[in-house]
């Protein structure tokens, strides 16, 4: 079964599927990087692990999240030199999710990696705050960011009606940037996933969506947009 969507699947961010979509995400994400290290480096999958609170009418609903993300390390010294991460829902939606995965980040900004932010949700708040004036709109990016220019950010993006950007993996030291297509990463977690059988596509996104994209995609699965 093939996705109606030419990049990523929106419903695939239905909470009930999200968190098995990223387990083959990492998978899929490690077969595309792992041949372009050189052999002083190692990729590992690390955990990201914390409590979230929400109440829900006169109680208090606590959840444990472990969400994986990647990091690319020195094999000498294990120091980092890359951290690959992809928000989930809940570090777009809650704040505990939220600082969770900003001290990820800055953790591995300390040690003077390159940070790499893999957005594929629509749901929720942006994690990285930067001037966004006089950029296009998109829908999913990727943003880079190496060590001797902590404050520049390179983005890669789509619309719902594109193709998912190839993107620049950057390793400190003197090796060329890797290219990962995040199109086949995303195509072969699909694949492997096997969710697109319990997605209903008659029915609409919840209203959790931004309205815009809501309409957009009713408009698309009707006909009424072409791409």
């Amino acid at each position: 079964m093939h996705s109606p969507f030419p990049g990523m699947d929106p419903f695939l961010e239905n909470p009930k599927l999200w968190s098995r979509f990223q387990h083959h995400l990492t998978e899929s994400l490690m077969q595309a990087i792992a041949p372009t290290l050189s052999d002083r480096m190692t990729l590992v999958v690390e955990c990201r692990r914390y409590v979230t609170e929400e109440p829900l009418f006169t109680s208090i609903i606590r959840e444990q999240h472990d969400e994986p993300y990647l990091v690319i390390r020195k094999k000498e010294t294990g120091s980092i030199l890359c951290l690959i991460d992809y928000p989930s829902l809940t570090n777009k939606t809650l704040p505990q999710g939220r600082t969770a995965y900003l001290q990820t980040r800055q953790n591995a900004k300390d040690y003077g990696a390159a940070l790499i932010e893999i957005d594929l949700l629509l749901q929720g708040k942006p994690l990285l705050e930067f001037n966004r004036e006089g950029l296009p709109e998109w829908d999913y990016a990727v943003t880079v960011v190496r060590p001797k220019f902590p404050d520049r950010y390179e983005i890669y993006s789509a619309t719902l009606g594109k193709r998912l950007p190839r993107f620049k993996l950057p390793i400190r030291g003197e090796d060329r940037d890797g290219v990962i297509d995040l199109q086949m990463v995303v195509q072969k977690a699909i694949d492997r996933s096997n969710l697109l059988k319990e997605i209903d596509y008659k029915t609409p996104l919840p209203s959790s969506f931004p309205e815009a994209k809501r309409e957009w995609v009713q408009k698309f699965l009707n006909g009424e947009i072409t791409i």
